[in-house]
């Protein structure tokens, strides 16, 4: 049955403040949902995908199994390999996690860049695959952006947004009135809409912190919230490396394809350039600059775990040592680490760890490895249990929106408005501040209350087809 204030009835305890309060928060839920439900389920899909990709088959060949025997070849002789296979540039060496494991090379073709798996003891190309091009690519993709650019970036950022209105008008609804144990454990003693609307009202609260954990952490990665407000303040400043030259490039350049390649605190700090005095002791002096000496530079750092060598990129460009958790690299975001070396002299030019970063820095570089389920086992199966959630919640949502909708009747079934807002002034104050905060966010909830009080409040036929 619909509810609207035709069959509700004007009732005393339906004209108290609280009462009218509650219908607009349902009211703001139900509208949310309308517009999220769809990505938010989107969003769950693929990052399951993407999650059992890495756990099981790894994303850039970290899982290819190999024989150990003998001393493993050095690098450079190992990039040899690659290259006879795939003739182009090497750009980066990605170190395996274990002895028994392959060494991986991206090369850049003209085709595009191919990452080579290589035998480090047996020194064959073991396989050979197009990077940003597989089942986890494809994922990423529509994760990140839809498969359509900038402006599923944007639809993406919005729906995070009201995702966030969504659990704070849920929230709402479901705070304990009475009878505080219904609202922690579900009634599976009722039947029909009501249990679903209990397994809907308790699941949703145990899994809304983490879900804001997740919205705030992938808002952090939308083009405005993140790229134009929080990243650029929140950025590692280039001015800590004392009298070191900085290229025009910032490290954002270092990344390929959706997935980023460097720390979210480093993006937009610009890049060190080679060439010069500066720096402190780094690779041996009389020992090439070449990927043996960088390997063993990591090595001598403590980089355990994995740790990839990036290769310089132009005349000023920089060879980068880089163990990142967001890349899974470690497990531990506290051990992860920058170092950039002088190309020409072997310096260090700039070594940056996770306590250097800002706060926002420090959070975004536990809450990406995290969000991503790459800390851990038990980072896994709490996203796995959480993904399960996220796509319960919203079946269970159109389910009791199917079921409360009148039979035979062809209309939205809204939750009707209040006949006065209570508390508005309060309302309004969150809605400023949400549009502050979360600019796209505040565009879309002004141009769904206009319509909603300009549009559906004043023409009877769309009335009836939204209540």
């Amino acid at each position: 049955m619909a509810l609207n204030s035709q069959n509700l009835g004007e009732t005393p305890a339906q004209n108290t403040t609280a009462q009218k309060f509650y219908f607009a928060a349902w009211r703001w839920h139900f509208y949310a949902g309308i517009f999220v439900i769809p990505f938010l389920i989107i969003l769950a899909v693929t990052g399951l995908m993407m999650m059992f990709i890495t756990q099981f088959d790894g994303r850039d060949g970290e899982k290819i199994v190999v024989g150990v025997h003998g001393q493993s070849q050095p690098a450079s002789q190992q990039a040899l390999i690659a290259l006879e296979e795939v003739p182009g540039t090497v750009v980066e060496w990605i170190g395996p996690k274990a002895a028994d494991l392959a060494t991986v090379f991206r090369i850049k073709t003209e085709e595009g860049q191919r990452l080579v798996a290589v035998d480090p003891y047996a020194g064959e190309v073991l396989t050979v695959w197009n990077r940003r091009a597989g089942w986890y690519d494809l994922a990423d993709n529509i994760h990140s952006t839809l498969m359509i650019g900038t402006t599923g970036d944007r639809i993406l950022e919005i729906a995070a947004g009201l995702s966030l209105l969504l659990v704070l008008t849920g929230l709402y609804m479901w705070w304990p009135r009475g009878n505080a144990l219904a609202a922690i454990v579900p009634n599976l003693r009722v039947r029909g809409r009501a249990l679903w609307k209990s397994l809907h009202a308790v699941i949703g609260f145990w899994m809304s912190g983490l879900l804001v954990v997740f919205l705030i952490s992938g808002l952090s990665w939308a083009g405005v919230w993140g790229g134009m407000i929080v990243q650029p303040w929140s950025s590692f400043p280039a001015e800590k490396w004392d009298n070191v030259p900085l290229s025009d490039d910032i490290h954002a350049s270092m990344n390929h394809g959706h997935q980023n390649d460097v720390p979210w605190a480093l993006e937009q700090t610009p890049m060190p350039a080679s060439g010069s005095k500066a720096g402190i002791d780094g690779i041996p002096q009389g020992t090439p600059v070449g990927i043996d000496a960088l390997v063993a530079l990591g090595t001598a750092l403590d980089m355990t775990g994995r740790f990839r060598v990036a290769y310089p990129s132009g005349e000023d460009g920089v060879w980068t040592l880089n163990r990142d958790s967001m890349s899974s690299d470690s497990t531990n975001p506290i051990n992860d680490r920058t170092v950039h070396v002088d190309q020409y002299t072997g310096k260090i030019l700039a070594d940056v760890r996770y306590e250097d970063y800002s706060l926002m820095g420090k959070s975004m570089a536990v809450g990406i490895p995290f969000h991503m389920g790459l800390m851990g086992t038990w980072n896994f199966i709490l996203n796995l249990v959480f993904c399960l959630s996220v796509i319960f919640v919203c079946v269970s949502g159109v389910v009791m929106w199917v079921k409360r909708r009148p039979q035979g009747v062809v209309r939205l079934a809204a939750p009707s408005m209040p006949t006065e807002l209570p508390l508005w002034k309060g309302a309004i104050l969150i809605g400023l501040f949400t549009a502050m905060a979360f600019p796209l966010v505040g565009l879309t909830l002004i141009a769904v209350l206009a319509f909603d009080l300009l549009v559906v409040s004043n023409i009877p036929a769309m009335k009836r087809a939204i209540s």
